[in-house]
């Protein structure tokens, strides 16, 4: 049950896939490029509509109700695990390309998914109202704070955080998002009817957000730029981070004081990461031919996070 969960049933797995080979074999450039572009931009901003329309309020509202554990996960996510992709950073810059590097301060700062999170926290026997509400709020702060927190730890490396793209992430983020909630009461129920064409939705816009970044890096060279043994260092290092981020996560449920069940959604909370922003919100910041860089180690990790929660939920569910 947990191996198709994490491997077969699980169609994000195979869009990521089929997004990275399609740029492979077929990368968009030029004029082309431009139009994928805006094409996946248009995508984004109904995406973010949807995702007002369908998080109810109540439920944004419990959640900042339970400020024990939203305030400690809020500054673990965009805190501690910014700090880590800082330092993950520093390390991948001795053996990958910079931008490769950079991406693993991306990767840091963005919020965690809600997902995979959710459905890991519900095999392993955790609190599943937390980790809903958890990993919602923080998809809704992290559309706000990710990219100004990025820019602040990047320096000059990160991307240049203007007023241009401040009104590019206002208008295509937070705008459509802010309206989906003020008009939800009246779209709930026909969201509702459809939530089945929504996911298929996400599905698409994110993995067009990921071909089009991917194209950008392939029309660079990227493939050229990587010998194996530099994906084993990309690996390892992404492993590294996953690893660590799911022990601190758990760890500090100890000093936090917080029960298994809570801890469970804490640890998964706290250390999976959402390309359902991250993708998006890379084709905003960057230009294809730079986001593609920079996402690839929020790639592997999202793939990674998926594949090997499965046993770590198991275990925690069998003790």
């Amino acid at each position: 049950m947990l191996r198709r969960l994490s491997l077969l049933a699980d169609p994000m797995i195979l869009t990521l896939l089929v997004a990275i080979a399609l740029a492979g074999v077929l990368p968009v450039a030029g004029a082309s490029a431009e139009i994928a572009r805006d094409v996946s931009n248009v995508g984004i901003f109904v995406l973010f509509l949807l995702n007002g329309m369908r998080i109810p309020r109540r439920e944004i509202a419990r959640g900042l109700a339970n400020w024990r554990y939203v305030l400690p996960l809020t500054l673990w996510v965009f805190g501690a695990m910014a700090l880590l992709g800082l330092g993950f950073q520093w390390l991948a810059g001795g053996w990958l390309p910079p931008l490769v590097a950079l991406g693993f301060l991306y990767l840091g700062v963005l919020p965690s998914t809600v997902q995979s999170a959710t459905s890991y926290t519900t095999l392993a026997g955790g609190n599943i109202a937390l980790a809903v509400v958890g990993a919602a709020l923080l998809n809704i702060i992290g559309v706000v704070v990710s990219a100004p927190l990025f820019a602040l730890l990047g320096g000059g490396a990160a991307a240049d955080i203007g007023s241009e793209v401040i009104i590019r992430i206002g208008l295509i983020l937070v705008l459509p998002f802010a309206f989906g909630q003020a008009v939800q009461g009246w779209t709930a129920e026909w969201v509702n009817a459809r939530k089945a064409r929504i996911v298929w939705l996400d599905r698409f816009v994110i993995g067009l957000s990921v071909y089009v970044a991917a194209s950008g890096a392939m029309v660079q060279g990227l493939l050229g730029m990587f010998a194996p043994a530099d994906w084993a260092v990309l690996l390892a290092l992404v492993l590294g981070l996953l690893a660590a981020a799911s022990w601190g996560a758990w760890a500090i449920g100890v000093p936090l004081g917080l029960p298994r069940a809570d801890r469970i959604a804490f640890m998964f909370g706290g250390s999976q990461k959402s390309i359902a922003i991250g993708a998006p919100l890379a084709a905003i910041l960057f230009s294809p031919q730079v986001a593609g860089f920079v996402i690839a180690p929020l790639l592997v990790y999202h793939l990674a996070q998926l594949i090997l929660a499965a046993p770590l939920a198991a275990r925690l569910a069998r003790s």
